[in-house]
C-alpha cells in the first residue's frame, strides 16, 4: 500500500476501544505496517493541555458549546501536526476517538445545534474524514461497568463518564445512527463479546478494507 490510511476507534464508555487499538496495532506491525497509534482529546502537545481541562470536568460549567470549540481547538492542532503528517507519508493512522465523538457528545446530547456543529467539524478536520470508522457497540450499563472496573483505586469517573445512564443510551443510539447515515465509511462493531472474538472481528474488517484500497492504488500506479 502506497498511501496511508486514516482509521478511527469510536463508541460509548467502557466499550474496549483503548485496548482493541493496541490489539490492532500489533497485529499490523507484525505484518510489517506503518502504524501511528493516537487518541482525543490529545495525540499532539497542543492538544494534550487541553486534554486535562476537557476529562477533569474544568470546562463544564461553561456549557457544551465551550466543550466544543476546545475539543474543535484540540482537533485541529492533532489533525494538522499528528494525522495528516502521518497519512501523508503514507502510515496507518489509529485514532481513538475522532469527530464522530464531538458529534455524539456535544451535538446530540449537548444539544448543540446541528449547523454550528457541522461548521466546527469542518474547521476543525480540514477535509481530513477518517477512510474507515470503526463503531464499537455495546449496552451502556456493561460498558460503565468496564469502565468502573478499569480505573485505579480512588480514581473517579470523569466528566463523561459521570452522566445518567439515559445520556449514554442516547449516545449508544446516536452513534448507531452515525454508521446507518453512513456505511460507507462506518462498520458497527459488537463490543459485548469477548476480547479476543472482537480482536478477530477487528482484524477482519480493516484488513478487508485495506484491500479494498489496494487494488486502487495498483491501477493509479500501473504503467502505462
Amino acid at each position: 500500500m502506497t498511501g496511508g490510511f486514516f482509521i478511527t476507534f469510536e463508541g460509548g464508555e467502557g466499550a474496549g476501544k483503548s485496548t482493541q487499538i493496541e490489539r490492532l496495532a500489533r497485529r499490523m506491525r507484525a505484518k510489517k505496517y506503518d502504524v501511528l497509534v493516537t487518541r482525543e482529546p490529545g495525540g499532539s502537545p497542543g492538544a494534550e493541555a487541553v486534554r486535562h481541562v476537557l476529562l477533569s470536568g474544568a470546562a463544564e460549567p461553561f456549557g457544551p458549546k465551550m466543550e466544543a470549540i476546545l475539543f474543535a481547538a484540540a482537533r485541529s492542532d492533532h489533525v494538522e501536526q499528528v494525522i495528516r503528517p502521518a497519512v501523508e507519508r503514507g502510515s496507518i493512522v489509529l485514532c481513538d476517538r475522532f469527530m464522530d465523538s464531538s458529534r455524539v457528545y456535544q451535538g446530540v446530547t449537548g444539544g448543540l445545534d446541528p449547523a454550528f456543529m457541522k461548521a466546527l467539524e469542518e474547521v476543525a478536520i480540514n477535509g481530513m474524514v477518517p477512510d474507515l470508522t470503526l463503531i464499537f457497540d455495546i449496552d451502556p450499563a456493561e460498558g460503565l461497568r468496564r469502565a468502573t472496573a478499569r480505573r485505579g483505586a480512588g480514581d473517579g469517573p470523569d466528566r463523561f463518564e459521570k452522566e445518567t445512564l439515559a445520556i449514554h443510551q442516547r449516545r449508544r443510539e446516536a452513534f448507531l445512527a452515525i454508521a446507518e447515515a453512513e456505511p460507507e465509511r462506518c462498520i458497527v462493531i459488537d463490543a459485548s463479546a469477548d476480547a479476543g472474538v472482537v480482536e478477530n472481528v477487528v482484524t477482519a474488517a480493516v484488513f478487508a478494507a485495506l484491500e479494498r484500497r489496494m487494488p486502487v492504488q495498483r491501477k493509479q500506479t500501473a504503467p502505462v
